[in-house]
């Protein structure tokens, strides 16, 4: 099969950027002809008015993008698109040109950009649903969700509320794949078609093998920015008094809160930003991985890497990640944002080095059963054929056969 697969990097690269290199791999791996067309989002990178609200123009509907796109996909001779992230730059003409050359459209839901104005379904601290399901995301708008610019959200929802009138979300893409059951629930609330949407959970492209978990401390990797729980994670452990240790790799705006907290709060240690292969040891040593997340990700993948290293998670009881824990099982949930809840869960958790290495056993197997390229090959093959033999059966209707 000849796979067109389509993307925009983002400024900093993150997790939809390595799913779509992955996914793209994976494929290859398997003799499929792995067709890439992306452009970088370089031009978010600038902070001024200016900048923000061509940006956000441009992703209503960018034309020289679509008809770059079909010249590409006929000199592909692709079989079926893919699209990752169209924002801004490629904007829904990638979902008109697809099917303007008749090919079945597959698209992938990393984010709540279709629903919310920020993507994020997240605005002042707290989860935010007021656009879930409205034609035009106003609230959004009046709030500057994209960006903290109100001309910019004006143009992001616009592009939202223009498609849903022309159909695009519902006519032009044959499959969503959400990664999670959670995130399938939240677009089908915000309209969505229920029967189009599949569930396939993201993978570990290489299985990097257990750790042993000799470490003995909690591991916290991510960027540092506002929906992570890092207030939450940071006074917990002021709570904990040093009882046990607390790593922390990674960067971003809340960075001076981690090294603050290294500097006065006892057994934090804010290690910055690590490669990826030193967060892989160093969430193969930890005793448990921690996601505190306060708003709905739609999926979790650094929480199925530590089950590659055989490390349980410690995650808050909240949308996708929390889903992918398995109680007492692969790990522990906490509520959302507590943090006396957080360092209690802690302590329960850390109680049993017996019960530690019987999660990190269930933890690994979880894994090995779900979270490998082999499986999700077979489901992405799957949805492929679903896609292909809708779109003929679109193609025949309108060519009046029955």
């Amino acid at each position: 099969m000849r796979v067109a697969m389509l993307h925009n990097f983002y400024c900093q690269r993150g997790g939809e950027d390595a799913v779509f290199a992955a996914e793209a791999a994976l494929l290859e791996r398997f003799g499929h002809s792995v067709h890439r067309f992306s452009v970088q989002n370089r031009d978010l990178a600038g902070s001024s008015l200016g900048s923000l609200v061509a940006c956000a123009a441009k992703s209503v509907y960018n034309p020289a993008s679509g008809r770059e796109l079909r010249r590409f996909l006929r000199q592909a001779g692709a079989d079926l698109v893919h699209i990752h992230n169209f924002f801004p730059q490629l904007s829904p003409s990638a979902h008109w040109a697809a099917r303007a050359e008749g090919l079945p459209v597959v698209q992938t839901l990393h984010n709540y950009r279709l629903l919310c104005a920020g993507a994020t379904l997240y605005r002042d601290g707290r989860i935010c649903e007021k656009c879930l399901g409205r034609s035009f995301p106003l609230a959004g708008v009046r709030h500057g969700c994209f960006r903290g610019s109100r001309t910019g959200s004006a143009a992001v929802a616009g592009m939202v509320g223009l498609h849903r009138v022309l159909r695009t979300w519902s006519d032009k893409v044959d499959v969503y794949i959400a990664p999670t059951e959670f995130a399938r629930r939240k677009f089908i609330e915000g309209g969505l078609p229920a029967e189009r949407i599949a569930v396939k959970p993201h993978f570990v492209a290489a299985d990097p093998g257990p750790g042993e978990g000799r470490g003995g401390y909690v591991f916290f990797a991510g960027r540092l920015a506002e929906g992570k729980g890092i207030s939450t994670m940071l006074a917990a452990w002021a709570k904990l008094r040093g009882l046990f240790r607390l790593k922390i790799a990674g960067d971003g705006p809340q960075a001076s809160r981690a090294r603050q907290a290294a500097a006065s709060v006892p057994g934090v240690d804010w290690l910055g930003e690590k490669r990826h292969a030193e967060i892989l040891e160093l969430m193969g040593d930890a005793a448990l991985l921690l996601v505190p997340s306060e708003w709905y990700e739609t999926f979790g993948l650094v929480a199925i890497e530590a089950y590659a290293k055989g490390t349980p998670v410690l995650a808050s009881d909240l949308g996708a990640v929390a889903e992918l824990v398995r109680p007492r099982r692969t790990g522990w949930l906490f509520r959302p944002g507590d943090a006396e809840d957080l360092a209690q869960t802690v302590l329960r958790a850390l109680s049993s080095a017996e019960d530690l290495r019987e999660m990190r056993r269930q933890a690994r197997r979880e894994f090995e059963e779900r979270f490998q390229p082999e499986q999700n090959y077979r489901q992405l093959m799957r949805i492929y054929e679903t896609a292909r033999a809708r779109a003929e059966g679109l193609a025949l209707r309108r060519a009046g056969v029955q």
